[in-house]
């Protein structure tokens, strides 16, 4: 079997020399590196589809958040980091408000540039399956007109506008973040950050300097200080994705935040407040964690004030025609390939299979037909015998 090819990250620099620098300090942790020198040069680079950008704030022409936006059209989930000369908290917060996904300042701190990378990435291969679209028709980016995806909806209308805690259920690669996404829409905040934490993803050790920030010097690594999660999120929405997987100590400290609105920075010595509302995600049973004592039991209830229940791929069979013609048309596009057509008994062979991966599954199936495909439709045959045989 081949090995997969290490991640490609995109750096926008439009000094020469930190490029360089840049481009093999990169490469010799073993990653691929695409350069460019401004803004137009990136958006053109987008098309080699890399797993990270790390940018200059301060750019000629088009300027890092300007970057940023653009990107944000066509790659809403493609995380982004900033470094500028500017270290200000002021900036970093502008910065992360607009969706960065972190931020560094200059000269840069190697060591502390190859933690945020591998953070970065770790975390985007954790969400990849949470399959982030476009907006399709409707007040939502979700697809799906069943009865099932029509009562999330409904939960959505009711619960969005509210200040509501919502803890959102469901299998890996159901769409959990849109989910959050669409309630974060659906509010009086809308215009405030929507800022995401993927809890299983960071080391239990940095999780509490990532929600609550640090001050400089707060341990090893620690060379600035810097905003946590809470204060990103101010007057927003924090999505805590994954927070079944957070450790007692963790649940502890999240639950005098939620319980109180204040929070310490890791090394700090003053106490600061956010106006927060939380949305929180898991495909772990929290009932049972908490019959088992592995989960607060009252952490569980300030969470699940409104619980969503997002169904599996296999209990919305009627939406796959619909998922399935957004995703080819999407990856026609990302693939410069054109948009096939669909018989009839390829469609009802997608509509029989098992799903156990969800709409992640269906969507990484899909790019493999495609790139495969010889001829201008997708007959059943074209499908893996593994799909075909999974008919339940």
């Amino acid at each position: 079997m081949t090995a997969p090819r290490p991640a490609l990250i995109l750096v926008v620099e439009d000094q020469a020399n930190h490029r360089k620098v840049l481009k093999g300090f990169l490469e010799g942790r073993g990653w691929r590196v695409a350069l460019a020198k401004d803004a137009a040069e990136a958006l053109r680079s987008l098309g080699e589809e890399p797993a990270l950008i790390l940018t200059d704030l301060k750019l000629p022409g088009m300027d890092g958040l300007g970057l940023l936006r653009e990107v944000r059209k066509t790659h809403p989930a493609l995380p982004v980091i900033f470094m500028t000369a500017f270290g200000t908290i002021a900036a970093a917060v502008e910065a992360m408000r607009h969706g960065a996904l972190d931020f560094l300042t200059k000269p840069i701190d190697f060591a502390e540039l190859s933690r945020c990378v591998e953070k970065a990435l770790a975390a985007a291969s954790a969400q990849a399956g949470e399959w982030v679209m476009e907006p399709a028709a409707g007040p939502f980016p979700l697809i799906g007109r069943s009865p099932a995806m029509q009562a999330v909806y409904d939960l959505i209308r009711k619960a969005g506008p509210s200040d509501a805690a919502i803890l959102i259920l469901g299998e890996t690669g159901t769409g959990k973040e849109l989910v959050a996404a669409a309630v974060h829409a659906a509010s009086a905040r809308r215009e405030k950050p929507f800022i995401k934490v993927h809890c299983g993803a960071i080391p239990e050790d940095l999780l509490e300097a990532e929600l609550f920030g640090h001050e400089k010097g707060a341990f090893t690594g620690a060379v600035r200080e810097k905003p946590g999660k809470f204060e990103l999120a101010d007057g927003g929405s924090l999505f805590l994705d994954e927070v079944g997987d957070m450790s007692q100590p963790m649940q502890v400290k999240l639950l005098r935040v939620l319980q109180s609105g204040e929070f310490d920075r890791v090394g700090g010595t003053g106490t600061l407040k956010a106006d927060v509302r939380i949305l929180s995600a898991t495909n772990v049973d929290l009932q049972r964690a908490v019959a088992e004592k592995r989960f607060r039991e009252d952490l569980y209830y300030r969470l699940n004030v409104v619980p969503v229940a997002i169904p599996p791929l296999r209990d919305r069979r009627e939406d796959i025609p619909e998922l399935t013609g957004f995703f080819l048309e999407r990856l026609a596009r990302k693939n410069g390939r054109p948009v096939p057509e669909l018989e009839p008994e390829a469609v009802a062979a997608l509509q029989a299979a098992a799903w156990p991966g969800n709409v992640r599954q269906l969507e990484n199936l899909l790019e493999r037909v495609l790139v495969l495909l010889e001829g201008p439709r997708i007959r059943k045959g074209d499908l893996p015998a593994d799909i075909v045989g999974s008919a339940v």
